[in-house]
């Protein structure tokens, strides 16, 4: 693969930094790309570009930019080199980076069907009024983007926003910038100057400028937990509003009417599916007693058929994790689980596969015995782990779900009628029923609790990045005042 650079996108130029970022395959440590490396000032002068441009894209009429959001998808499907670049930065699957890419031109796609159906309301009142709202766009819209599933979930936010008629300025991912920065090319090829600016940079000065600007309209940012409460602190001192999707510990129910062979697919995929990096990735499974021993046979067997190896590679499963570090991370939880208590099945290290060796590999890993106070049923990992916990009823499987600080989405594999009751008692903001969760163009995604706040995705997106202002029409002569 050829190696990629890219310079910062303020106000429409193509400009350098004063550093650059390095970016890894973490399957084989290759270099991918770089990648300029802005600062602050960069960010504040990008936000000064959107900006500038802000009045004149609010005032683009709707099928100017539904126009420019499917020619952006159309790029994105012609892009035959996209997904290999994404699967290359990233280590995850070519099939896995090519349904990523597909649902982002989606994601285009459906939003340039909302840009002309921003509608407002009337509102009944007295009859010498006459009273209406609109939805306005917020402005400049910052947008920070997750290295996980970085087009998914970064290019959500950019359709809606641009659709309903903002500007951006985005902070790619510093793990795995190279695939939001060649979008970034498509994006400024389809949008007038300073509608779309990219500033790659670490969080401690582009992030943070992002959230701390007074010019800054509204914000969107997915990522942890704890970074979370940092951009919400910073954006509290302008009160500027935010959206945040944060960690999670999705729980995946099984109960004994459940197709156990449908089960244990869905369990398999929803944990090790990009290598566990996934804030909807099913941690924990929350097992009834009376089908306990055949859905962990069926799993761990399932498990054990998964192949690791680099993206590129047709036999490849599951890639590896991002980093040394995220490594590192993974592997002091799985030492933790076996110091708690839980009983390892399968995995738990790194693989002994000498053509591995130099890729952030961890094996598929599998604990049975796990209780809800161990710290893998209760911490997001991050990682390809999984903990049964038995339950011994539904009921006991919904407290031990909903009895997390995340709340971000739950799975939950029955064929019995009462599925949709047991569905409204899970507080999580996806339920996905006889089927992990999965995102799509048309539905609202994020999370509740410290999962949370606000949604993207769906009609819901639109709210997302527009206020409801209204408009009273007074059509009678104001009396006086003051007799």
């Amino acid at each position: 693969m050829e190696s990629y650079a890219y310079d910062l996108l303020i106000g429409g130029a193509w400009r350098d930094a004063a550093s650059t970022l390095s970016v890894e395959n973490p399957a084989t440590g290759e270099t991918v790309g770089h990648v300029a490396s802005g600062d602050a000032a960069d960010a504040a002068d990008a936000i000064d570009a959107a900006a500038d441009a802000a009045p004149s894209w609010r005032d683009t009429g709707p099928t100017e930019r539904e126009a420019a959001l499917r020619a952006v998808a159309d790029a994105i499907e012609a892009d035959d080199d996209l997904a290999a670049l994404l699967a290359a930065e990233t280590g995850k699957p070519l099939a896995t980076a090519e349904g990523e890419v597909a649902e982002t031109a989606a994601q285009f796609r459906f939003y340039a069907g909302v840009a002309d159906k921003v509608r407002g309301d009337t509102i009944p009142t007295a009859p010498n009024r006459f009273v209406y709202t609109r939805r306005s766009p917020y402005g400049v819209t910052a947008h920070v983007v997750p290295w996980n599933y970085p087009l998914l979930l970064g290019t959500r936010g950019f359709a809606s926003a641009l659709a309903t008629g903002n500007t951006l300025v985005v902070k790619p991912p510093s793990l795995a910038p190279l695939s939001t920065m060649r979008v970034g090319e498509t994006l400024a090829d389809a949008f007038p100057d300073g509608v779309v600016n990219l500033v790659p940079g670490p969080g401690s000065e582009v992030g943070a400028e992002l959230a701390g600007n007074a010019g800054v309209d509204a914000i969107t940012f997915t990522g942890s937990t704890g970074v979370g409460r940092g951009v919400l602190k910073a954006a509290a001192e302008h009160i500027t509003p935010v959206d945040v999707e944060l960690g999670g510990k999705a729980p995946a129910i099984v109960l004994p009417d459940a197709d156990l062979e449908n089960a244990a697919r869905g369990v398999v995929a929803g944990i090790f599916s990009n290598a566990g990096q996934n804030c909807v990735a099913t941690s924990r499974c929350l097992v009834h007693e009376d089908v306990h021993d055949e859905l962990v046979e069926r799993v761990v067997e399932k498990t054990e058929r998964i192949t690791l190896g680099e993206g590129s590679d047709p036999e490849t499963d599951m890639g590896p994790v991002i980093s040394a570090d995220a490594q590192d991370e993974v592997l002091g939880y799985i030492d933790s689980a076996r110091e708690e208590g839980a009983t390892l099945l399968t995995g738990g290290s790194v693989p002994d596969d000498p053509e591995l060796a130099d890729g952030h590999f961890v094996e598929p890993t599998v604990f049975d015995d796990v209780t809800p106070d161990m710290t893998i049923a209760r911490e997001e990992i991050f990682g390809p782990v999984l903990g049964f916990v038995t339950v011994d009823s539904a009921e006991a499987a919904i407290e031990v779900a909903n009895d997390s600080t995340f709340a971000l989405a739950a799975s939950l594999w029955t064929d019995s009628i009462d599925a949709t009751r047991l569905a409204d008692r899970l507080d999580h903001g996806l339920v996905a029923v006889n089927s992990f969760p999965v995102s799509m163009p048309q539905s609202p995604w994020g999370g509740n609790k410290e999962s949370g706040i606000g949604r993207e995705g769906g009609l819901e997106g639109v709210e997302a990045f527009t206020t409801v202002d209204s408009v009273v029409v007074e059509h009678d002569d104001i009396g006086e005042p003051y007799e």
